[in-house]
């Protein structure tokens, strides 16, 4: 299956931001079709931010905003439009990566189904069957076109892979260890888990990820993991950064914390 995203995830970027320790960073982690949770930390951030006033801050999204949960279509709506307003940078995920390869490639579907994706489809108005056939599968694909609103596909196919902002490298799932940042694979930088880590290497930039959940955000010295499996938890997690100092958001009754 990763074999047939190459094609797909090379129309992306890479960002970069020159500021560094001067910018204050809110990077949230995956979101999975929840709207209500990407509401919440919307507004947690909101409010932190009219408390503390940050002089350049940005708002980093690390990718799968679809699949699982019920409200899709929705997330997509308001972070197309959060974008519009504040300053955002919404990254590609492995998820979003699998609906755009399915727009071309509709037997995506009969691995994407696994994960999520026949969510995906009925947040969008399609009643897919259980079990697509090809038959179904193509005109699945060709009912997607006709059902997304143009700013949703035109949001999904801007996605960069990757932001860089001073000591930070943001990306949806990790790094190929040993390999520089400008020289990674993409497929990596959607799909790896265990070499990225397990990895106690210096990567030349703190990686900050999502992709594989954890009970507790991860706050390494050289990597930040803050996908708390929002889907699953009702837990969804964003790291605020300024310079060193790491401050956690999250939905639901926890407090702020500081590390």
């Amino acid at each position: 299956m990763r074999s047939l995203l190459r094609r797909m995830v090379g129309q992306t970027g890479d960002l970069e931001h020159d500021e560094g320790d001067e910018t204050c960073i809110y990077a949230v982690g995956d979101i999975h079709g929840h709207a209500d949770l990407l509401h919440e930390i919307c507004a947690r951030i909101d409010a932190d931010m009219r408390k503390s006033r940050p002089a350049r801050p940005i708002q980093v999204f690390l990718g799968d905003y679809i699949d699982r949960g019920p409200n899709s279509r929705d997330v997509i709506a308001m972070l197309e439009q959060r974008r519009r307003t504040h300053s955002v940078v919404c990254l590609l995920g492995n998820h979003e990566a699998c609906l755009l390869e399915f727009l071309v490639n509709p037997d995506m579907l009969a691995q994407w189904r696994h994960f999520g994706g026949l969510q995906t489809l009925m947040s969008y108005g399609l009643t897919p069957s259980l079990n697509p056939d090809a038959a179904e599968r193509r005109a699945l694909a060709r009912q997607l076109v006709r059902q997304m609103p143009p700013a949703h596909l035109a949001f999904l196919r801007s996605l960069p892979i990757t932001f860089s902002c001073g000591r930070y490298f943001f990306v949806h799932a990790g790094v190929r260890p040993g390999v520089a940042l400008k020289r990674q694979r993409k497929e990596d930088l959607l799909w790896i888990r265990d070499d990225f880590l397990v990895s106690e290497d210096d990567f030349g930039k703190v990686v900050v990820h999502g992709h594989t959940p954890v009970q507790e955000a991860e706050l390494l010295r050289n990597r930040i993991n803050v996908d708390t499996g929002a889907y699953a938890t009702g837990r969804l997690t964003c790291v605020k950064l300024e310079g060193a100092r790491r401050t956690l958001l999250m939905t639901g009754n926890r407090a702020a914390r500081h590390g």
